[in-house]
């Protein structure tokens, strides 16, 4: 990869005029990606079994009957046996799944890192499993972060570049996590068996990651319940209801409407819901050690202007998830309105995690970005890089309301669905178009301004395949999100089993 050395984007030239010191920090960096991030290869079957985003891949994973079967915890790995599969790196190109949605790669970001960087060497890529738990990964992550750090002290790049540091300290660690790696990165720090760890680090710079849990984990492990869904959310929710990670996605807030009263989920309800209660109980003791430890030297970087679940009703085993949350004063009494009935509240988010579950502080970054695209936006990349090279812990920048994108995650090719631009009712003001993830296909989108005062178009993809969806705003951010379109198996009913069972 180009190194600049003075660029905090991969656009950026270099710093060529003499005398000029390259704008760049001397610390070490660790970037952690999110759920589904990282490419995973089985080494008994000797094969990559979750990271080749094409369309045909994509076909065979979530529209056959075994194609998500590698990617399910077997007994063995359940006992502790995590020899199966590893995490070999990044991914290098787009995924998606049901409910996530879109899963961007991590390249842009890299680039980004390393141009802000003093040598390409200060940056380490963590790859993991992320099937396992949120322990397992954190305590590998603090061993891997302090051998990076003590690589890098003893690099000479470090040592000329320390020299241009404002007090000239040793380098320390920057981690740059999205999603589910920023809580791997919390365990490192706190639970992960290095006590020093935490000392040696400079920063943590948060990118969409569900500090409280979100309802769309609760909506992947009940796809095997609610009906009809298409295919690939059932044989997600089968794979889900194995994996540790998943369940300590939940939601820790209160989100549950129960009757009259909003409270939170029980091991006993996500047994329900279709997950698993073992798995759902010792998740909630896992993060009752986490939360007894602070994060510090946190920036959370949170999605806005995205529509995103934030509250369920359970009725008869079924998730029925809504876009508002609730709000406890400071007693941590719900806030209710003259009836007594709980006060609901919209505040969005990045399609995925809702603002108030992205932070641990009250003061965070907000920008307008869906959750599988927030890390390789330009808008989070200059935030990054701004946070990277920081000697002093200054206050966070602030974004403007910006325009968010709803769309199906899964749609059948040559039928018609809704594409919808939230954030404003004038189409003079977006410019949106369609294209394949892989290929020259793309068409523009035709806005109108609907009844809902939201732009729509009706799009039609013309086969089966990965499509990127993108609005752009007159004076805003630019927003993505992952389409896949394929056409389902067996009878289309959801039981491609044959068992009448759906899953």
């Amino acid at each position: 990869m180009n190194h600049s050395g003075g660029g905090t984007l991969p656009t950026s030239l270099p710093h060529t005029e003499p005398g000029l010191v390259p704008a760049v920090t001397h610390d070490a960096v660790v970037i952690v990606p999110g759920i589904m991030g990282s490419e995973l290869y089985d080494t008994v079957a000797g094969r990559t079994i979750w990271g080749l985003a094409n369309g045909s891949w994509l076909g065979r994973a979530w529209l056959t009957r075994d194609g998500l079967a590698p990617l399910r915890l077997t007994d063995e790995e359940r006992a502790g046996d995590h020899s199966r599969v590893r995490a070999r790196r990044l991914l290098r190109t787009p995924a998606w799944s049901p409910f996530l949605r879109g899963v961007e790669p991590y390249h842009a970001l890299v680039r980004t890192v390393e141009n802000t960087t003093a040598h390409p060497d200060a940056v380490m890529t963590f790859p993991y499993d992320w099937r396992l738990s949120i322990e397992v990964n954190g305590r590998r992550l603090a061993e891997e972060a302090r051998a990076h750090l003590q690589r890098w002290l003893a690099h000479p790049a470090q040592s000329a570049a320390r020299r241009q540091a404002v007090d000239e300290r040793p380098a320390r660690l920057v981690f740059v996590a999205h999603s589910m790696g920023g809580l791997v990165t919390y365990a490192a720090l706190t639970l992960g068996g290095d006590r020093d760890l935490l000392d040696d680090t400079r920063g943590v710079m948060t990118l969409g990651t569900p500090f409280q849990g979100s309802v769309v984990a609760a909506n992947i492990l009940n796809a095997r319940q609610g009906g009809p869904l298409p295919l690939p959310h059932t044989r997600l929710a089968r794979a889900a209801a194995t994996m540790p990670a998943v369940h300590e996605l939940l939601p820790r807030f209160l989100c549950l409407e129960d009757g009259p009263d909003v409270r939170r989920l029980t091991a006993v309800d996500v047994a329900d819901l279709g997950g698993d209660k073992d798995l759902a109980a010792a998740s909630e003791g896992f993060f009752s050690s986490l939360y007894a430890h602070e994060l510090p030297r946190q920036r959370p970087v949170v999605g806005i202007r995205q529509d995103t679940v934030q509250s369920l009703r359970l009725v008869d085993g079924v998730v029925h998830a809504s876009e508002y949350c609730f709000r406890t004063d400071g007693d941590g009494e719900v806030k209710r309105d003259a009836n007594g009935a709980p006060l609901r509240y919209r505040v969005w988010g990045d399609g995925t995690v809702h603002r108030g579950s992205a932070s641990l502080l009250r003061r965070t970054v907000p920008v307008s970005a869906q959750h599988g695209a927030i890390a390789q936006g330009r808008e989070a990349r200059r935030i990054v890089a701004d946070f990277l090279l920081e000697d002093d812990h200054l206050g966070p920048d602030q974004a403007e309301d910006g325009i968010g994108l709803n769309v199906p995650d899964f749609v059948g090719p040559g039928t018609a669905w809704d594409c919808c631009v939230t954030g404003t009712d004038d189409p003079a003001q977006v410019e949106c178009v369609v294209s394949a993830a892989e290929g020259d296909w793309r068409r523009p989108v035709r806005l109108e301004a609907g009844d809902d005062d939201r732009l729509h178009a009706e799009v039609t993809l013309p086969r089966e395949g990965l499509y990127r969806v993108t609005a752009r705003s007159e004076t805003g951010p630019t927003v993505t999100q992952l389409v896949f379109a394929g056409a389902e198996d067996g009878n289309g009913d959801g039981d491609a089993d044959g068992d009448g069972t759906g899953d």
